[in-house]
């Protein structure tokens, strides 16, 4: 069997189509441009046409009474197409000018053809006006010919055929004005939806973006202020054991060394993440990782305390997290040991004491036994710290506490608290 070719899914247009599609265009817009040049062409075409009935003899030919004076027929076919100009700026005016030469036009006989053109004011109204105008609507366009049936009888045929095919006509020009009404309404409605949705869609790529913004703002802020920080205490702790134990400065710069290595692969990796170049397949893809869980914690306590800082852990329970939460709790212990690094003084010393509950929910504090330095001090204007830590905590709808520690003790504390996921 020959397999099946897929139909593609935007077929082009037939060229007729798309050409009456093109010139049906370009006329609304002409015409949405110079509404009343279209008006007065298409008046002007029916006036013509009214009087050339008018001054001819084919009015004679279904009038009731042949002798009616030319004058008053030219008269009373002007009265009934020149008001056609208003049939869209103002219908139902246009239609009640028409109904005196209507009148006379039964009742003398004449029986003019151009007095249909209130079928096309009917239309008119049926499009752009409430629908209950019609109401009236009917009785004028009916008035004339009861008129004709009250003064001629039935000389045109019977009454009820007479009033019959008036109102069929009436109903069948109402009916497609209401016909193109909706179909108009349907269109501005998927127009309008269309933009809402278009609106929409950009609307959800900027939020995107800006939160897009805020989490590489966050993993930059805590890669390179947790490094740095730890770099600058080896190099200080390295510079004051340089004179006396060169074996300790030795190590120190090794220690800087990896842990500046570390900073430049986590930085690469997110880098790697936003680059938007085109791939086809041909070129490498480019080597990811995945971001730091709980199982990373121990390598982030080694190099802490290599820079100086003595942290002591506490665990209680067995972690079972989702990936987001560990990174949540990742995140938050590098954030306060590089304070604590920062601000704590040389002789702090930090605890961890992280517990596990049931349901992904999870305690964590972090304290230091450092100088408790101001508020403005650990939380800097405009800093990405405990704002980014707030953050993160209240993606899972957690709370994060962040304060010297009370009296008489010394030092910062953090607590964070993660509650039980929600079942979906």
């Amino acid at each position: 069997m020959e397999p099946v070719k897929p139909v593609p899914e935007d077929r082009a247009a037939e060229p007729l189509t798309e050409y009456v599609q093109r010139v049906n265009r370009r006329i609304r817009a002409f015409d949405h441009r110079h509404p009343l040049l279209w008006d007065l062409h298409l008046t002007g075409f029916w006036v013509l046409a009214a009087l050339i009935d008018g001054t001819g003899d084919g009015w004679r030919s279904v009038a009731h009474d042949p002798d009616v004076p030319v004058g008053l027929v030219v008269v009373l076919s002007l009265a009934l197409s020149v008001p056609v100009v208003w049939r869209r700026s103002n219908p139902r005016g246009a239609l009640l000018l028409t109904l005196p030469a209507a009148l006379v036009s039964a009742w003398s006989g004449a029986a003019l053809q151009a007095a249909l053109l209130q079928l096309l004011l009917v239309h008119h109204i049926a499009l752009r006006l409430p629908l209950r105008n019609l109401w009236w609507a009917v009785a004028v366009v009916t008035a004339p010919t009861c008129v004709s049936v009250a003064r001629y009888g039935d000389s045109a045929g019977s009454w009820n055929q007479q009033l019959g095919s008036q109102l069929v006509a009436i109903g069948v020009a109402a009916l497609i004005g209401i016909t193109v009404r909706t179909r108009r309404g349907y269109t501005e409605a998927l127009e309008d939806r269309a933009r809402r949705l278009e609106t929409e869609r950009d609307q959800q790529v900027r939020l995107a973006a800006a939160a897009e913004r805020a989490r590489i703002a966050r993993e930059m802020h805590d890669i390179i202020g947790h490094n740095l920080s730890v770099i600058t205490g080896l190099a200080d702790g390295g510079r004051y054991a340089a004179a006396k134990s060169p074996d300790r400065a030795a190590q120190a710069l090794d220690a800087i060394g990896t842990t500046s290595r570390q900073a430049l692969g986590e930085l690469r990796r997110l880098l790697d993440v936003l680059r938007d170049d085109d791939r086809d397949g041909t070129g490498p893809e480019p080597e990811l990782a995945p971001q730091p869980a709980l199982t990373d914690l121990d390598r982030l306590l080694d190099g802490v305390r290599r820079a100086g800082l003595p942290v002591r852990t506490t665990v209680k329970g067995e972690p079972d997290l989702p990936e987001g939460r560990q990174l949540t709790l990742y995140r938050v212990i590098q954030e306060a040991l590089t304070n604590t690094l920062k601000h704590a003084g040389p002789e702090a010393t930090a605890h961890i004491e992280l517990s596990y509950g049931a349901g992904g929910a999870a305690t964590l504090t972090v304290t230091d036994t450092g100088r408790t330095a101001p508020l403005p001090v650990r939380t800097p204007s405009g800093g990405r710290g405990l704002p980014g830590m707030r953050e993160r905590t209240s993606l899972y709808g957690g709370t994060l506490e962040a304060g010297p520690r009370p009296a008489p003790e010394q030092g910062w504390r953090v607590h964070l608290h993660l509650p039980e996921e929600s079942p979906q």
